[in-house]
């Protein structure tokens, strides 16, 4: 189609062959629109009659039925099904203590050992299981083309009766136990934990750290109460409209269920410019290439999935109001008390400053209140990594396939890693490196982070004291309403009605209204064929589509007005209501933040001191491996960065020298775990033990060797490189001509 700037026509006759050509293809654009809608409506018909199955694209097979347990759930946990004949991509490289293939195609760690498994938990939030699996360029996609055994946990419209989250908690511990017991000589397995799936994750580590390996959190909300004021006004609604109550009505309502299009709505809410135009203005515009991308993503949007009452209770009332997993102060149905300090493998805290869902504060700030400081992390001898995203949104984070392709990627090819880092908290950051093997061009660090810099993501904590008499008005709400209102409200229900009110949400009418159900669709179809059998068009640069997107532009920019309007009248309600002198008459407003003062000094002085003689005496224990080992880590440490490269190198000198490749993994993961816990808590005396070791000349010479390696993997050594190469000389008795013998 040639363009209106190389046409020499009048201006009427431009505008007039300009108009007919954007007319003709509006109209068509109309039409494949509504056929479009028409199509979501069948397949949600279609998908709710087939019972609503996960929409995974990966072949799986069911390993254990939760409805099948002792407490029925409405859990199960498949195996992920490869049928591709696949290779370790070439960028692995080192990662889990470098991985090799066998002959029959498995994936192995170094000593022949298997490959960790994955479990992919998805988030029962209101839709269905399968958006981490819903596409090639996936977290399972990533695990598989890795080598990984890759397990599912999917669950069931409906739950059984009675169930509970304590239920589900002891379900999903089974179905790691079940993994192990499959993978009886691998590594124990990394948990990925998307959404809400991240606190039902954090709730089996820390209550079975001996069946988990390392947990990724991906937008994971763990403090419930954390924000930037102005910004992530979701946390007010709960105290906007009387707490819990209403999740306990929503129950009465569905005959002791919860219906998840109420929460599929409320998070619509956040958004209205896109809810209501923007997600549809786009697939008007790109109607001809759209269409799978819409329809695929619909499907689970509009995949609505139920809780029991108890279930959603338990969630609003102990977690998003009651914030009790941060204060160590949740306790689940059976009476287990959940303190996320129990923890023992790595963490991986993936968040998003583009999320207005789970925003950082509400994905990390729960490290500052559980540990206090970063001494009382590496006291703990435990490893919390995390990275925050600059701009992908709540569902990116899982779901984006260049997110897969970028940051899950990274996290999953340098998993094994995490394991070999001194106890403490870093920041994992992903840089553009054209100079590495493979086709993603990226290098990998593990810069160690304070407190302050997770602190920093928030505007500071004083904002969450309202919450307090929220959490207490919540519960007095709750309690009127289930003496008052709730027998009446249970009488006047039962299954039939119930139905009726679930089949009426808004969220659902919009589906099977705009389907085959309806006759008036009908003449869209067959207009939808003949269009796509003579589809004309616009050119790029007809200026009445431009005039049509500066109208769209408008619009949104009126819905994203109003939102900002209601989300700031919504916050100074919400602080009008709890933030006065009146209810703080009532309510002190302290919020006691998990390791303030009282968990910085959860041991006494005493044991202290009794801790730090105890690892001094440790430090000159050992021979010329546990030297070796504590060399590594303290080079590579000492600018408060770890590279992967300086790993990378580290792997091709254990794999050389002979006393430290006759390790079993097992045996060397304790070894880089004790010495990487020495130096975190004594690091002066761990380096001066060194010299006190009783090591031969040649073992000390080949230690210095090994130091000034590791100083050079990432190019010339550096200020601080340089000065602990000295000290280790000095240390070791070396001098420099020595050396070089």
């Amino acid at each position: 189609m040639q363009s209106y700037k190389t046409i020499d026509l009048g201006r009427t006759s431009l505008s007039s062959l300009a108009l007919q050509e954007y007319l003709i293809d509006r109209f068509q654009r109309t039409i494949l629109f509504w056929d479009i809608l028409r199509k979501r409506g069948n397949t949600y018909l279609s998908h709710v009659a087939a019972g609503q199955p996960p929409i995974l694209i990966f072949d799986y097979e069911i390993v254990l039925d939760g409805r099948t347990l002792t407490r029925p759930v409405n859990y199960a946990l498949v195996r992920i099904l490869d049928r591709r004949q696949s290779t370790v991509p070439e960028e692995f490289s080192g990662a889990n203590r470098r991985r090799l293939t066998s002959k029959n195609g498995k994936t192995l760690e170094r000593n022949g050992l298997p490959a960790r498994p994955i479990v992919i938990i998805d988030p029962r939030a209101g839709h269905g299981p399968g958006i981490g699996g819903s596409k090639k360029d996936s977290e399972i996609g990533v695990a598989l083309e890795y080598g990984h055994p890759v397990y599912f946990v999917l669950f069931y419209t409906d739950p059984e009766p009675g169930q509970t989250i304590a239920d589900v908690q002891q379900a999903e511990v089974t179905f790691l136990e079940k993994v192990v017991q499959l993978h009886p000589d691998a590594p124990k397995p990394a948990v990925i934990g998307n959404c809400q799936a991240g606190w039902a994750a954090a709730l089996i580590g820390a209550d079975r750290p001996d069946i988990t390996g390392p947990m990724i959190l991906n937008g994971s909300p763990l403090s419930y109460w954390g924000g930037v004021e102005g910004r992530n006004p979701m946390r007010y609604r709960g105290g906007l409209y009387g707490g819990v109550w209403l999740a306990s009505l929503a129950g009465d309502l569905g005959c002791g269920k919860f219906d998840g299009a109420h929460l599929v709505a409320g998070f619509e809410e956040l958004n209205p410019a896109n809810t209501f135009w923007s997600k549809y203005r786009h697939l008007f515009a790109e109607v001809d290439t759209e269409e799978q991308r819409f329809l695929g993503f619909e499907k689970w949007w509009g995949g609505f999935y139920r809780m029991n009452t108890d279930e959603i209770h338990f969630i609003v009332d102990s977690l998003f109001i009651g914030d009790e997993l941060e204060q160590g102060t949740l306790r689940l149905d059976d009476g287990r008390l959940i303190n996320l300090k129990n923890f023992r493998e790595p963490i991986f805290a993936f968040a998003s400053a583009g999320d207005n869902i789970t925003p950082p504060p509400q994905a990390l700030n729960w490290i500052y209140k559980v540990y206090g400081s970063v001494d009382e992390i590496r006291r703990c001898n435990q490893v919390i990594i995390y990275m925050v995203h600059e701009k992908i949104g709540h569902l990116g984070i899982f779901v984006s396939g260049s997110v897969a392709r970028k940051e899950h990627r990274q996290i999953l090819s340098n998993l094994g890693w995490l394991e070999y880092l001194q106890p403490g908290l870093y920041e994992m950051i992903i840089t553009d490196d054209s100079d590495q093997p493979g086709r993603h061009h990226y290098n990998v660090q593990f810069a160690e982070r304070e407190m302050d810099d997770i602190l920093k993501l928030d505007d500071g904590l004083a904002d969450e004291r309202p919450f307090v008499p929220v959490r207490e008005v919540s519960r007095f709400n709750d309690a009127i309403y289930k003496s008052c209102l709730q027998p009446f409200m249970q009488m006047s229900v039962n299954q039939w009605s119930a139905e009726i009110i679930r089949q009426l949400h808004p969220l659902r009418m919009q589906r099977y209204m705009i389907s085959d159900l309806n006759p008036w669709t009908l003449p869209v179809r067959w207009l939808a064929e003949q269009v796509k059998g003579n589809r004309r068009s616009a050119n790029e640069d007809n200026p009445f589509a431009a005039i049509e997107q500066f109208g769209s532009d408008m619009l949104e920019i009126g819905l994203n007005a109003y939102r900002d309007m209601r989300d700031l009248a919504q916050e100074h309600v919400f602080k009008a209501l709890y933030d006065n002198p009146f209810t703080k008459m009532f309510f002190d407003g302290e919020h006691h933040h998990a390791d303030s003062d009282k968990r910085k000094e959860d041991y006494n002085r005493r044991e202290h001191q009794e801790e730090l003689t105890k690892l001094q005496r440790s430090a000159q224990q050992g021979g010329f491996v546990e030297a070796c080992v504590r060399v590594m880590i303290a080079v590579a440490d000492v600018d408060r960065i770890m590279d992967v490269r300086e790993f990378q190198l580290a792997e091709k000198i254990i794999q050389k020298n002979r006393r430290l490749r006759s390790l079993s993994s097992d045996e060397y993961k304790v070894i880089v775990r004790e010495q990487a816990h020495i130096l975190s808590r004594v690091p002066n005396e761990a380096i001066n033990a060194l010299g006190r070791m009783g090591l031969p000349v040649k073992d000390r010479r080949q230690l210095y060797r090994i130091a000034e390696t590791i100083a050079r993997s990432d190019g010339a050594p550096r200020d601080k490189e340089g000065m602990i190469l000295t000290t280790l000389r000095q240390v070791l008795g070396l001098e420099d001509k020595t050396v070089k013998k």
